[in-house]
């Protein structure tokens, strides 16, 4: 599963950072290509010539050397993931408050591939709010932990606190490159951004969606391997080339490319937010401004959700709901009259939720009313969330057919 991956081995100051040397050995056995930073501290644990010789590549300890800048958005660029093996209290800090002062930190900052960091402290140092709140930070950011292991620490004693042993970090990677492939194959259906219904030519009748839900939500599925398209009304956003990004106007020619390509997808995800109503005339100029009072007779647009509910046979259809009020009733409504499987709830009385916020807080609500709270996360962790909760349902129904 690391075949031909690009991994940057971040390495810390820490006494268990005599074990990198050995974790690196095995990634490249398992054909992975390895990058090794480090910061100033490490370097007095384990040298930058053995690991090195171990890469077979120059290894980086500082953003500039030798009068020479050593890249690191670039190199955020070039990895499939970045590994921070072992992560120390001091660097654990630096992550989640963006203390930019070494060269792992920098490029954790420029990296735009998963992230993940193996702890290595003390047990107490482990067990402390300030640290737990910390890693929280980082595992909200969408940084995937692995886990502390138990065992003799360097102090001499027994607890958690231990890093990962460079086999098990090995298997954790290889788990999620497999995990992260789960969706090869799949033709994935994704509605985004606002609608804008014209009134005339110069105005429109629309809404604050800025369409960064569907479009991590797309970023994420095509990195596991699925065939995205993307039907995104106006947005300032451009999804990579990975997708098939469709852009659209008004919630007509949603529809119409919606109801398209939903025929052979296996998934449909509607994280637009589309206009229910429309101007039932549109002005070919421009209105001028005549009287105090201005109305408009507006129309109903056709429901793009209830109407793929309707014809849907094996896909999976999940909807979204932003409410005000009465947040779980409306939305389990909203899952019987549209036939989603479920529904992603946010609400506007959730502070860093909503339109325009990089930040999401989600509840998930199944058609047998199973409901999972989730905390506020990035709309990047956000969109893993939601995957995995489809990975789950499609492997449930793979094991039943099985069975």
């Amino acid at each position: 599963m690391l075949k031909g991956k690009k991994i940057l081995l971040s390495i810390c100051g820490s006494i268990a950072a005599y074990k990198s040397a050995f974790l690196c050995r095995l990634l490249i056995k398992e054909g992975a290509e390895v990058q090794i930073l480090m910061t100033k501290s490490a370097t007095s644990f384990i040298t930058p010539l053995t690991l090195s010789t171990l890469s077979k590549r120059p290894v980086y300890t500082d953003v500039s050397s030798e009068e020479s800048w050593n890249n690191h958005v670039d190199l955020g660029l070039w990895a499939d993931a970045m590994l921070i093996a072992p992560t120390t209290a001091t660097t654990l800090s630096k992550l989640a408050t963006g203390n930019c002062d070494n060269i792992v930190v920098a490029t954790y900052l420029s990296a735009r591939c998963p992230v993940f960091f193996a702890p290595a402290m003390d047990l107490d140092m482990w067990v402390h709010p300030a640290t737990q709140h910390n890693v929280t930070r980082l595992k909200s950011y969408g940084n995937h932990l692995i886990p502390v292991e138990h065992g003799e620490l360097a102090s001499g004693l027994v607890g958690n606190g231990r890093m990962a042993e460079p086999e098990n970090i090995v298997e954790h990677l290889k788990h999620f490159f497999a995990t992260e492939q789960s969706f090869t194959g799949q033709k994935v259906l994704i509605t985004a951004g606002p609608t804008y219904e014209p009134l005339d030519p110069v105005r429109f009748i629309g809404n604050h969606s800025s369409g960064k839900m569907g479009v991590s939500l797309a970023e994420k599925l095509a990195s596991r391997g699925a065939k995205v398209t993307l039907v995104l009304g106006p947005s300032k956003l451009t999804p990579s080339n990975a997708i098939d990004t469709i852009r659209v106007q008004t919630a007509q020619e949603m529809y119409e490319a919606s109801h398209q390509h939903f025929e052979d997808c296996s998934v449909a995800i509607l994280a637009a937010a589309v206009a229910d109503y429309r101007p039932k005339n549109i002005a070919d100029k421009k209105i001028k401004k005549k009287n105090d009072e201005l109305f408009l007779e507006l129309e109903k647009t056709q429901d793009i959700a209830a109407s793929l509910g309707k014809i849907k046979k094996e896909q999976l259809l999940i909807g979204f709901a932003l409410e005000t009020n009465n947040e779980i009733e409306n939305a389990k409504k909203k899952i019987v009259r549209k036939n989603f499987d479920f529904i992603v709830l946010n609400s506007l009385q959730d502070k860093g939720a909503g339109f325009n916020h990089d930040t999401n807080k989600i509840t998930i609500i199944h058609q047998d009313n199973k409901i999972r709270h989730f905390e506020l996360k990035s709309k990047d962790a956000v969109a893993v969330d939601i995957i995995d909760e489809i990975a789950a349902i499609q492997a449930t129904k793979n094991t039943k057919t099985v069975v």
